[in-house]
């Protein structure tokens, strides 16, 4: 059947490009992890990210909160990077063992040259020289949001600690069915909540609002 949008019940596609999701992950949970998912596990696989590496996310949201679970499970030390210090407890049990203030000039301090990659998930423009301190040398700022503005950075400590600035979009077929196997062995799932297509104006009002945690489904009441 022809395909209007993204709210279609059925779609037809060439079986090379289907993925079948593995058992243990929930069928209801699973849409948001082709968008949001994938564009967070993506840059883990592609950076060889390591279990060891000390590792800090900015942003508690849609796709931040699926980077702390996947980088949980990976092995790593986390941090999250929050403006809100209502999120600390809430980034503390979606997988961050550590929470850092992003409006704090004294915390991000005390990380300086501690982080081995940093990804970014929010639109936002940064201090993206105070993220380029916190790496270690070596180390990787990765954005994944779509940051309206130029980024301004500073070559040279880039140069004297060969460290690195970069972007990715989603990833391969590959990736994706890496990601779902990742998934449903440490049984990793997208925060959501449902409404049904009846309501689906109240999710957007819901959605705009900024309330949504952390991703809506909609489920099909309409015959």
């Amino acid at each position: 059947m022809q395909r209007h949008g993204g709210f279609a019940d059925r779609v037809r596609c060439h079986w090379v490009w289907a993925t079948l999701l593995p058992e243990g992950v929930d069928y209801a949970k699973a849409g948001p992890l082709f968008c949001g998912g994938i564009t967070v596990f993506n840059p883990i696989v592609q950076f060889d990210v390591k279990p060891t590496d000390r590792v800090g996310v900015i942003g508690i949201g849609g796709l931040g909160h699926m980077a702390l679970a996947f980088l949980n499970k990976w092995g790593c030390e986390v941090t999250a990077f929050t403006s809100s210090d209502s999120k600390r407890e809430e980034a503390l049990k979606l997988g961050a063992h550590n929470v850092v203030n992003s409006r704090n000039a004294a915390q991000l301090k005390a990380i300086a040259g501690s982080m081995n990659f940093i990804i970014s998930t929010v639109d936002a423009t940064l201090d993206w020289q105070a993220y380029i301190d916190a790496l270690a040398p070596k180390g990787r700022l990765h954005t994944v949001g779509i940051i309206g503005e130029p980024v301004k950075l500073a070559v040279f400590p880039l140069l004297a600690g060969q460290k690195s600035f970069s972007a990715s979009p989603l990833g391969s077929p590959s990736t994706v069915a890496k990601m779902l196997d990742f998934c449903a062995r440490h049984e990793i799932a997208p925060v959501t909540e449902s409404f049904k297509m009846s309501e689906v104006n109240e999710a957007f009002e819901h959605l705009e609002a900024g309330k949504a945690r952390y991703r809506i489904v909609l489920t099909n009441d309409i015959k």
